[in-house]
């Protein structure tokens, strides 16, 4: 449905997209996490015409966004950060000027205005001035403009920006009925907002994609995440040795506190922190040293954007879901 192949956008020497390729299917909602910076906002403009690139391919249903752009356009609705509305007209004088630019005429503009005003729910609001609407029912204003002309794919950017939590749930709740029918791309640096409406995550830092994943899958990527703490009156000597015999340990950090107690911070690449906090404590048992305390930490998504968005181009990391073709770079 989507080829992004090789796009880059360069502003001077600054690189805001760096050679980022992905591939997206048709249907369900795509969501494209990375901090405020990290080039979400140029790659939607990109995606949607609105911007040139420096180099590399959009391809919407197999038209190219630069060389049939006409055509390209069609196929989709595209909600920017900061919609485009006529404050001083109402919502239905809004979606009739928008529809009929969209090529809408006659029963089919209509017929296509009530569809659109009765998915985002905006039917009792449609003959007030957009100027009194509230933040949240003018984003779905915005949602119902990018509906129009029925387009295959929707790509909406930050549209929970500055909305209450309320608003924020009603939203989202449209974005995953939304999902249901078209294919829908949203950029948020909401962790919550993703986990809770996205069927795949692109995650993007520096410009460059580092994952692409269902979000159970992406929690399961860095593994490493996965931590469990504990104190013991083993010294730091005799826990080393105790936890040799365990598997899946990757770092242990150690420390003393009250002059005689060790505490050990364990990471690991174990697929289940329960399964390795088990195997700590039998190590334990098979020594004459005691386990004092002991928590778990679980990786949660929180903490993959929180390190893949920390790390340097060069040195990221990615991962790819075997069903999508994702193309990432690694220095």
């Amino acid at each position: 449905m989507i080829s992004v192949e090789h796009l880059t956008k360069c502003y001077g020497d600054f690189t805001a997209v760096d050679d980022l390729s992905f591939e997206i299917g048709e249907g369900h909602v795509y969501g494209f996490l990375g901090p405020n910076g990290a080039g979400k906002s140029t790659t939607m403009n990109i995606m949607t015409g609105c911007l040139s690139a420096t180099a590399g391919h959009v391809r919407i249903d197999g038209y190219d966004i630069f060389d049939e752009p006409d055509k390209a356009k069609k196929l989709i609705g595209y909600l920017p950060e900061h919609p485009p509305l006529y404050m001083n007209e109402t919502p239905l004088e809004y979606l009739t000027f928008v529809g009929e630019a969209k090529g809408l005429r006659g029963e089919e503009l209509n017929r296509q205005i009530d569809t659109v005003i009765g998915l985002t729910k905006i039917e009792h609001m449609k003959h007030r001035r957009i100027s009194a609407l509230s933040k949240g029912y003018q984003q779905r204003v915005g949602i119902a403009q990018a509906l129009l002309g029925n387009p295959k794919v929707i790509i909406l950017d930050e549209p929970t920006v500055g909305l209450d939590p309320i608003q924020i749930i009603e939203i989202r709740d449209l974005i995953k009925e939304l999902g249901k029918t078209h294919t829908v791309i949203f950029s948020s640096h909401i962790l919550s907002e993703v986990q809770a409406i996205c069927d795949q995550i692109l995650m993007i830092a520096h410009g460059k994609l580092v994952a692409f994943d269902d979000p159970q899958k992406l929690e399961k990527t860095l593994l490493s995440s996965n931590e469990i703490t504990l104190t013991t009156d083993a010294t730091e000597d005799e826990l080393r040795e105790i936890l040799s015999s365990v598997d899946h340990i990757t770092e242990v950090t150690t420390g003393i506190v009250a002059e005689k107690w060790t505490v050990a911070r364990i990471k690991t690449d174990h697929n289940n922190i329960y399964d390795l906090s088990r195997d700590v404590f039998l190590a334990f048992t098979k020594s004459k040293n005691v386990i004092l305390e002991m928590s778990l930490k679980k990786g949660t998504l929180e903490d993959i954007f929180i390190e893949l968005s920390e790390v340097e181009p060069d040195t990221q990391v990615a991962t790819h879901d075997e069903t999508h073709e994702s193309e990432v770079e690694e220095a």
